[in-house]
């Protein structure tokens, strides 16, 4: 319809009427394009309309307080931060009242048998749906890719070094011997996300190490090899590695 309509199909339809179909078409493809046959169609609109518009419109306003926007260390973790919180601080209490129960020299300090995954199982906390009631929605955002998971991952080292040094002080376990080592298994995991999903990846890893590093050193004691200072090169080229891996496969998390 080149021209506009007239005002007898205008009221019809703001009516609603019955119109014959080609008219019917031709109307409201005219009122989409046509802002002064809007104001017509607004002016003629009966009343039940006219409350019906402004009620909808009522209900779109916003109304209370504006929320803020999140700052500082929340916006860098998941929204639920006190579950993985609580737990992966547990794990760090659990391991000194081991190492108090245990006879000294029987087995290697079980903070310094754990730190290497207590950031892992923070990782793996932070990516658990169970425990994120925005999960969907934060993976969705444009944000959602490899800055997310390392925001979220730093959250987690901030938190847990801490707990860590002070409870390896408090066992006698010298950050020397599972610093590094906690990095590389971190990078590791990042890195190994980037292929089966961070909270997989974190699962695995874990598992991994208490299979391997926890259990053979609760049987026969002493500190294991991968924990000893001449393993320092290694696990530095394990960080090194894990983090060149998470670089080169960036667009990868963007996926997970």
């Amino acid at each position: 319809m080149s021209e506009h309509p007239s005002a007898g199909s205008i009221a019809r339809y703001a009516a609603g009427d019955d119109l014959p179909a080609d008219l019917l078409w031709a109307v409201e493809a005219h009122l989409e394009t046509c802002q002064t046959c809007r104001l017509r169609l607004a002016d003629v609109a009966p009343p039940q309309v006219t409350a019906l518009t402004e009620a909808v419109w009522a209900d779109l306003e916003p109304t209370g307080t504006p929320v803020r926007r999140r700052r500082g260390f929340a916006r860098w973790a998941t929204p639920s931060l006190l579950p993985w919180l609580a737990m992966t601080g547990s794990v760090v209490l659990a391991a000194l009242f081991l190492d108090g129960l245990l006879a000294p020299g029987s087995v290697s300090s079980a903070v310094l048998l754990a730190a290497p995954i207590v950031p892992v199982l923070g990782v793996a906390a932070a990516w658990s749906r169970g425990m994120d009631p925005a999960y969907e929605l934060v993976a969705s955002t444009a944000r959602a890719g490899l800055q997310l998971v390392l925001r979220r991952t730093v959250a987690v080292l901030v938190v847990v070094l801490p707990a860590l040094l002070l409870g390896g002080w408090t066992a006698g376990a010298s950050p020397a011997y599972w610093l590094l080592p906690c990095l590389g298994v971190t990078s590791v995991t990042l890195a190994l996300g980037g292929v089966i999903g961070v909270r997989r990846a974190a699962v695995t890893t874990a598992a991994t190490w208490a299979v391997l590093v926890i259990g053979p050193a609760a049987v026969f004691g002493g500190v294991p090899g991968v924990l000893s200072p001449g393993a320092t090169p290694v696990w530095a080229a394990v960080l090194v590695g894990g983090a060149a891996a998470v670089f080169f496969r960036s667009a990868a998390y963007a996926r997970l």
